[in-house]
């Protein structure tokens, strides 16, 4: 009935009519859905945007058991919000769930750390009522509800502040100790934040300018002019962002092929290596998607993708590229892992590895992480960063279990006087540090990227690809980082 009422299709999937079971046979059945699309202008999320903001509730009638909507008053509170979020006069809407109104009222607090006064005439148990189809409306500064249907109730919930608190009935509840207490009831089994020495600690600030450095050079394209580098990306089994990676650098100007490895059989990996080397030698710049090859395979990743390469035709096909074409590599997350353990990072060539060699390692929080992080450019050497300036700071996705930067003492103090730390997780005021709130997994000296000595290799874990219009609008920061227009501009005549 209420697809009926609504006039709106259920969300359905193969595994709702798949199969037999007992005496039940389903017979052959064709099932099609239709896909409904909006435009991602009006999407608008559930985190308060700003203090001083009217907060309403608009909500539907019931009918007499207290739970169900009335699908007429339904479909005006529905047309209501879409009038709302098409003005841009709702800064943030939110549904409440099973926890009511106060469940709703709280998360929404929860994401840009804003708080609530609710205004007098709020009845402390109606927050806690059922309230399904109704909606919370964060609203702009000084806008007004439009006229309404007698069928939809709008009533004043309260204002946002600037403090961390949530005021009702004259009492003032500390946000900080309630988010604490909500997150903290899983720690124990998905920790999620640093204590001890690692909280809050910060840790040095690379700043490396090649005009600075007397013994530091910019390299330069001594070829002829290319107006559309040809990229090559070689995907292999378990790989997942060569898309991402491919529109970023057809964005950018880039013509840009991908190569599927096939290792099926040997037959199969010796022709995928053939083609490699192929694409390599007619490529300008090699990249390493992201993902999770060969499933990040017992004791460390990327060892399928290194192997691949250390076959001995693509390995001087590599080396062709770099020291003889002055070619670009990119590498990024699965794809860093695969540069540094083939030692194109931080050594500019594919070499044996031993004890003493940088790697990438588990995350100090022993598992996967997937958010957005704060990184800063920390050196000018490569020119995968030209188009940047030390000191720049960018958002940007991070997903990995495997992306923590370790090194001795000798070998981090050679990349730093080298200018090869290119990128740090910082916090929101640029600082780098060791909390896992900046630093998502325990990487020395707060290092996201690193690059050759010539920096001609850039590996790094933050996925820089994934960036776009529509994308994070309701996070603060610099998204855009553009290593792939510097590394397209930099074969320009």
């Amino acid at each position: 009935m209420a697809q009926i009422d609504l006039g709106a299709g259920a969300i359905g999937g193969k595994d709702s009519m798949s199969g037999s079971f007992e005496a039940l046979d389903v017979p052959p059945t064709l099932i099609s859905f239709a896909v409904a699309v909006g435009n991602m202008k009006r999407a608008t999320s559930p985190e308060f945007k700003g203090a001083g903001h009217r907060v309403v509730r608009i909500a539907p009638r019931y009918l007499a058991d207290g739970l169900t909507p009335d699908k007429d008053s339904l479909l005006d509170a529905f047309g209501l919000i879409e009038e709302l979020t098409d003005f841009g006069t709702a800064l943030a809407v939110s549904t409440p769930g099973y926890g009511g109104t106060a469940e709703a009222l709280f998360k929404m607090t929860v994401g840009n750390g804003i708080g609530l006064t609710l205004n007098d005439d709020i009845a402390i148990d109606d927050l806690f009522a059922p309230a399904y189809g109704s909606f919370i409306v964060e609203l702009k500064d000084n806008e007004k509800i439009p006229a309404v249907s007698n069928l939809v109730e709008v009533g004043e919930i309260g204002v946002t502040s600037s403090e961390y608190e949530f005021v009702a009935g004259g009492e003032a509840i500390d946000l900080a100790e309630l988010q604490n207490a909500w997150e903290g009831g899983i720690e124990s089994v998905f920790p999620y934040r640093s204590y001890g020495a690692e909280k809050g600690e910060t840790v040095e600030t690379v700043d490396f300018h090649v005009a600075q450095d007397n013994d530091a050079k910019k390299t330069v394209y001594t070829g002829a002019g290319v107006a559309k580098p040809r990229v090559i990306i070689p995907v292999f089994p378990g790989n997942n962002c060569e898309y991402d990676s491919a529109a970023a650098f057809e964005r950018a100007g880039a013509e840009v092929s991908t190569l599927i490895v096939n290792n099926l059989t040997p037959e199969a990996v010796a022709e995928s290596t053939a083609k490699l080397v192929e694409e390599i030698n007619k490529s300008q710049i090699v990249m390493i998607p992201g993902g999770f090859s060969g499933g990040d395979e017992p004791d460390g990743s990327a060892k399928f993708i290194t192997a691949f390469f250390r076959a001995p035709a693509v390995t001087e096909a590599v080396r062709d590229l770099l020291k003889n074409r002055d070619g670009l590599m990119l590498g990024i997350c699965n794809g860093f892992q695969a540069l540094i353990k083939l030692g194109l990072v931080p050594f500019g060539d594919i070499v044996d590895m031993n004890a003493d060699c940088p790697t990438l390692t588990f995350n100090t929080i022993g598992r996967h992480q997937s958010r957005l992080v704060r990184t800063r450019v920390a050196s000018d050497l490569s020119p995968w960063l030209a188009k940047t300036s030390v000191g720049d700071v960018h958002t940007v996705a991070i997903s990995h279990g495997e992306g923590r930067f370790v090194a001795s003492d000798e070998v981090l103090a050679q990349l730093r006087a080298n200018g090869q730390i290119a990128t740090q997780y910082v916090d929101e005021s640029g600082v780098p540090g060791m909390d896992l709130a900046v630093n998502p997994n325990g990487s020395m000296l707060a290092i996201e990227g690193i690059t050759s000595p010539d920096g001609r290799v850039f590996g790094k874990m933050g996925h820089s690809e994934r960036s776009g219009s529509g994308l994070y609008v309701n996070v603060p920061g610099d998204k855009y980082q553009p290593i792939f227009e510097a590394g397209v501009e930099y074969f320009a005549a």
